[in-house]
């Protein structure tokens, strides 16, 4: 693959720079790379729109691994990550919940995750605002989780790109061009024709429609997720990222508390794709304050203080990622399709798919379960843990 004269990234999101910045960075690609991006300021970018945390406590052994990459990409670039590692805490208040927590905390521990599980009397003494009496279980990453600053992961991985040559075009990607072989002889663009030898989809949540431009099916929609902030006199000392049952997620905004403010959001009341990005105006009243309120006390008496949407680029046959060419169309790679686990993931599938560019395999962690080719075969990757 390193004999390749040039490549066009699409989409210069997290996940579209951070394949650009490592495979820049490879002695053995000496290819030019391109980034198309259709927004300098991001101002729609699920990358900038994210509440940006990162977990081990997923169900597929590779999004643990990935997660654990990333988790080292952000320690590594300390500071300026601002990563605060309060954990994720999963909550269930049935049998059946608990026997999944049971479950999935052998498959995270095995593959190296510090996770907890934890009984009502250890959460209440761990957590003593948090209600648990309806609880028969719950699951924390003791560390290797939390929250970062997703701007400033997209930023670096951006400069990294830029500072070791890559270029980034400022245009629209409108429709995808094939040649009589099947292979993708160009992007049109509202300024023209770009031409590469080989190209990456990573346009994020509008992978689906742009691949359909070429008559390729990429089952990837764009699903709008609401984020609210909230002030409440309740700060929840030493608050993780809470998962309840109900579908509701909330965590402080900022470290130790967030000095009372928090970010919360929870199972959308319309989950059509392509919804306007505004955040829904009623799920807030009508599902997510009744259930914090239930949950922590405290927050029976809060304030709402402003509230945005971003999109989950939703792979809706199996929540997780694509990567890999497609058969149909060999110079096609596609990054695309993380449901919601991109940003987290971005540094490990930057890397994987750089790997893939400059020597035709992966040389770490092997991406392969992530293929389109097992969506044609019927056989999914399921992940079960999206928020």
């Amino acid at each position: 693959m390193s004999t390749a004269r040039s490549l066009l990234i699409i989409g210069g999101g997290a996940i579209g720079s951070a394949i650009a910045a490592k495979l820049a960075q490879r002695p053995d690609w000496q290819g030019r790379i391109s980034v198309l991006e259709r927004d300098a300021s991001y101002a729609q970018a699920s990358s900038a729109l994210s509440a940006a945390s990162i977990r081990q406590q997923f169900s597929t052994p590779l999004n643990i691994a990935l997660s654990q990459y990333g988790l080292a990409w952000l320690r590594q670039h300390g500071q300026a990550a601002q990563l605060v590692e309060q954990g994720y805490l999963y909550l269930a208040d049935s049998d059946a919940g608990a026997a999944t927590l049971q479950r999935l905390h052998a498959i995270q521990r095995a593959h190296g995750a510090d996770v907890l599980l934890l009984d009502r009397t250890a959460l209440a003494q761990r957590w003593p605002w948090l209600r648990t009496q309806d609880l028969t279980l719950a699951s924390w990453g003791r560390s290797g989780e939390g929250w970062f600053d997703g701007w400033a992961l997209l930023q670096t991985l951006k400069q990294q790109a830029q500072a070791a040559g890559v270029q980034y075009l400022h245009d629209e990607a409108l429709a995808l061009e094939r040649d009589v072989s099947g292979a993708i002889s160009g992007v049109h663009t509202a300024t023209g024709l770009l031409q590469a030898d080989h190209y990456v989809l990573a346009c994020g949540a509008w992978s689906g429609k742009l691949a359909a431009t070429a008559g390729l099916h990429v089952p990837v929609s764009a699903r709008r997720r609401s984020v609210y902030v909230l002030r409440s006199a309740e700060t929840a000392p030493h608050c993780p990222l809470v998962i309840d049952p109900s579908g509701l997620w909330f965590r402080p905004e900022g470290e130790f508390g967030g000095q009372g403010q928090f970010l919360c959001g929870g199972p959308p009341l319309d989950d059509a794709p392509d919804l306007p990005l505004d955040p829904d105006p009623t799920l807030f009243e009508e599902q997510l304050w009744p259930a914090l309120a239930a949950r922590v006390p405290g927050f029976e008496s809060l304030r709402l203080q402003r509230a945005w949407a971003g999109y989950y680029e939703m792979n809706d046959v199996d929540h997780n990622g694509l990567v890999g060419a497609l058969d149909a169309c060999p110079n096609l790679l596609l990054a695309c399709g993380f449901s919601g686990h991109g940003l987290q993931h971005a540094p490990g599938v930057g890397r994987g798919v750089a790997e893939w560019l400059a020597c035709g395999h992966y040389q770490t962690l092997d991406l392969s379960p992530l293929s389109p080719a097992r969506i044609a075969a019927g056989r999914p990757y399921l992940e079960l843990n999206v928020i």
